[in-house]
């Protein structure tokens, strides 16, 4: 495996740094798209359905993780190709009677789980570009679990946020801290001549970000007051207790990619922000998304039959590790992901769903007074 190379002015970079990432990736997808704005940059791959796969808000730290070793053996794996990125568009539900991931009859085991190729390893469109923007197209027919088709239009627009939009959304003003913004706005759109309903199952959009996990990186996930657990931890067992802690305003959940783990919020629960902290760089990340309080059906992704197929979360954080003790594992990552209400369109309409991540490095006292106003979290609980 590499650990270093040489850039176009045969400097050597070291790995995961922005400048090896960007190197890396041109070589096997010259097509590549990179926006920026000095220092800030973001790189786009048409080739994974317009994914983000990285970022850098000072031209060195690169946010996303990358899946060296599968994109360098140019292999389609079979049932997911993770190959990384820190904004990639799904769609849900991945188990249950309408599952997108299941044929109809299979079990829900990890032999027949399969994520549809047009999502998963297949290009979409660029529509056009501009230094801080791409637009991207796909049309996919998918047949759920339950045999019904659905014809789906994809949009995907991918942009470098301002400094003045990043402010606005923080509600914070400071040019001492090095930030960058990305946002993706995803559509669909019912393209067949039947409505989705809750007989015939309605897909969701479906966003997930895979960021480069360290033994100090914590995710933060606020929630409202409400009924119920805020936390569902429920989707590979019981996460054990020294890795999740879930206090009165906010949960803590180890991102140290060693323990394959999964939780989720509610929609009754969930609030407008989801985050994680790394001490050891000084990064806080934030995640914001269209979120509408009165929405209350939201696809169940469980890999079984269920009672309550619309009763899925909003939110989901997802950790690494091997699927049983001594296998290998897909990466050194760990992923914060949302998800839009399910679809419920006629013939012709359509569903948005915006997904907005914003990278922050300064002091821990900056950190701190954002991780408070934006995740209801002191950093000195974190630690």
């Amino acid at each position: 495996m590499e650990t270093e190379q040489k850039n176009s002015d045969s400097v050597e970079v070291a790995r995961n740094t922005y400048a090896y990432d960007q190197a890396f990736l041109q070589r096997y997808h010259p097509d590549l798209i990179e926006l920026k704005s000095g220092s800030v940059r973001v790189l786009v791959c048409p080739a994974y359905q317009g994914r983000v796969m990285t970022s850098t808000a000072d031209g060195k730290a690169s946010y996303g993780w990358i899946n060296y070793d599968l994109i360098q053996s140019g292999t389609i794996l079979p049932h997911m190709n993770a190959f990384g990125g820190e904004d990639r568009f799904w769609l849900g539900p991945e188990g249950g009677q309408y599952a997108l991931f299941f044929k109809k009859g299979d079990p829900f085991d990890g032999e027949h789980w399969q994520t549809p190729a047009a999502i998963d390893s297949e290009p979409f469109t660029v529509v056009r570009k501009t230094e801080r923007s791409a637009m991207f197209s796909r049309d996919v027919v998918l047949t759920n679990y339950a045999g019904h088709p659905f014809s789906i239009g994809i949009e995907r627009s991918v942009s470098l946020l301002t400094e003045a939009a990043i402010h606005q959304l923080i509600g914070v003003r400071t040019d001492s801290l090095k930030m960058v913004g990305i946002r993706s706005d995803n559509t669909i759109r019912n393209k067949g001549e039947q409505a989705w309903t809750v007989d015939t199952g309605m897909p969701s959009i479906w966003i997930l970000g895979m960021m480069n996990a360290s033994s100090s990186s914590t995710i933060i996930i606020p929630f409202r007051p409400g009924a119920g657990k805020p936390i569902n931890d429920n989707y590979f067992g019981k996460v054990p207790a020294d890795r999740l802690i879930v206090g009165k305003q906010a949960a803590f959940f180890q991102a140290d990619a060693h323990y394959r783990s999964k939780i989720g919020v509610s929609p009754i629960r969930a609030a407008k922000w989801i985050g994680s902290y790394d001490p050891a760089t000084q990064t806080l990340t934030v995640v914001t998304f269209s979120f509408d309080p009165r929405a209350t059906k939201y696809v169940n992704s469980a890999w079984e039959v269920q009672k309550e197929p619309f009763a899925g979360d909003v939110i989901n954080a997802y950790n690494d590790g091997p699927m049983k003790p001594g296998q290998p594992q897909m990466g050194k990552f760990y992923e914060m992901e949302s998800s839009s209400p399910a679809a419920a369109l006629q013939p012709g309409s359509t569903l948005h769903h915006q997904h907005t991540t914003i990278h922050i490095q300064g002091s821990e006292k900056q950190l701190n007074e954002l991780a408070k106003k934006l995740l209801q979290t002191d950093l000195a609980d974190v630690r």
